[in-house]
C-alpha cells in the first residue's frame, strides 16, 4: 500500500510499504480522508519524541470497513485505542488510561496511508449524507469539544458565558464553534496571521483578532506557547476559567501570582472520552457545528509539500486533508 513515510526532521517521502491486515478483533479500515494535525507537525519538526522516526504518521481519519461483518459500513476514527478495564477507562474518562494507544504512535502506525486497522469500538458510522473528508473532521473536533465541555463545566453560574480562543488553527477554530454549540454566543478568537484571520472572518463568520483585548471569563488556550498563557492568564477574569489544549511548548507563561489571588481555574486537557468523541460525531451529522468548509483537500502524495506550506504560514484554511487515493 502506499503511505506518507515521517523519515527524519522536516523528510516525508510518500512510498509503497507493506499491506497491513486487520489485527485480531479489529478491522481494516480503506482510509478515504486524514487530516494533518498540529502533532503530526510537532513530529515532522522533531519536537516529539513520542514520534521517532520512520513512522507512518496521521490519526484523524475517516473511511470505509474492507471485509468482516461491517463491510462496506462508512466510519469516521476515534484513534485513541484504550484497556477499557482501568478505573479510568471504566469510569468513562478513557483518555486517562495509562496503557491507551494512538495511531501514529508506535506500536500502531498512523492514517497518512491507504489502510489502518482499528477495534469496531473506535468506529462510529457516517451517514451516507455526510462526505467522509468531513467524518474526518471529528477528532479535532472532539478535541476542542472535550476542552469546552470541561472548561464550562468548570465556570461558575454566575460568570457570563463569553469567551476568547488564542489560537486560529484548526483547533481553535473547532474550540470556537463547539462553544457556540453548547451556548456560548459571543466568541472572539485571536489570530496573529492575517492571512488565516482574514479567512476565519471571511468565510467562517468568526470575531477574530490580531491581539487580545479585555477580559474573559473563559479563555482557551488553543496553541499553549509561552507567550498565548500568558496572555490566557492576563485576560482571564477573576474567577475565570482557562482551558489549555495546546501542546507547543513545555513550560512557562503562566501568572501563577494572578491566578492565585483571582482565584482563575487553569484545566489541562487531552484528547477526549468515547463520549465526547460519539457526540461531536453527532454534532457533525446534525449540522450544529456549522458547514465545516473550512478545510482544503490535497493528494497524500503531495503530503510534504503540504507540511512544508503549513509550516511556513503559507496555508489559509485551518485544516489540509489528504486523500490516500488521489
Amino acid at each position: 500500500m502506499k503511505a506518507l513515510m515521517y523519515e527524519g526532521v522536516e523528510t516525508l517521502a510518500y512510498r509503497e510499504v507493506p499491506d497491513i491486515t486487520a489485527r485480531e478483533g479489529e478491522h481494516l479500515i480503506r482510509i478515504a480522508a486524514v487530516g494533518i494535525c498540529g502533532s503530526d507537525m510537532h513530529a515532522y519538526l522533531g519536537h516529539d519524541a513520542r514520534r521517532p522516526a520512520p513512522l507512518i504518521l496521521g490519526h484523524e481519519a475517516a473511511g470505509v470497513v474492507q471485509g468482516g461483518p461491517m463491510d462496506s459500513t462508512r466510519v469516521t476514527i476515534n484513534p485513541l485505542v484504550t484497556c477499557g478495564t482501568c478505573p479510568a477507562c471504566t469510569s468513562a474518562r478513557e483518555n486517562l488510561c495509562p496503557t491507551r494507544q494512538i495511531i501514529s504512535m508506535e506500536p500502531r502506525p498512523g492514517a497518512f496511508a491507504q489502510y489502518v486497522s482499528m477495534p469496531a469500538s473506535n468506529l462510529v458510522t457516517v451517514p451516507d449524507a455526510v462526505p467522509l473528508d468531513k467524518a474526518a473532521l471529528a477528532e479535532p473536533l472532539a478535541v476542542s469539544w472535550h476542552t469546552a465541555r470541561l472548561a464550562l463545566t468548570a465556570l461558575h453560574p454566575s460568570m457570563e458565558r463569553r469567551a476568547l480562543v488564542l489560537g486560529g488553527g484548526a483547533i481553535g477554530l473547532a474550540a470556537s464553534l463547539a462553544l457556540k454549540a453548547m451556548g456560548v454566543e459571543a466568541v472572539t478568537i485571536v489570530e496573529p496571521n492575517p492571512t488565516r484571520r482574514g479567512f476565519l472572518t471571511d468565510t467562517c463568520g468568526e470575531t477574530a483578532l490580531a491581539d487580545p483585548d479585555g477580559m474573559y471569563p473563559l479563555i482557551i488556550d488553543a496553541v499553549g506557547y509561552a507567550a498565548t498563557r500568558a496572555a490566557a492568564s492576563a485576560h482571564a477574569q477573576p474567577g475565570g476559567v482557562i482551558g489549555h489544549v495546546g501542546l507547543g511548548e513545555d513550560t512557562g507563561g503562566l501568572d501563577v501570582r494572578r491566578m492565585t489571588l483571582q482565584e482563575i481555574t487553569f484545566i489541562g486537557t487531552y484528547t477526549y472520552t468515547g463520549q465526547d468523541f460519539r457526540d461531536t460525531a453527532q454534532a457533525i451529522f446534525d449540522g450544529r457545528l456549522g458547514p465545516l468548509d473550512w478545510f482544503q483537500t490535497r493528494p497524500l502524495a503531495g503530503g510534504a509539500a503540504a507540511f512544508h506550506d503549513l509550516h511556513h504560514g503559507a496555508v489559509a484554511t485551518p485544516k489540509i486533508i489528504l486523500d490516500p487515493w488521489a
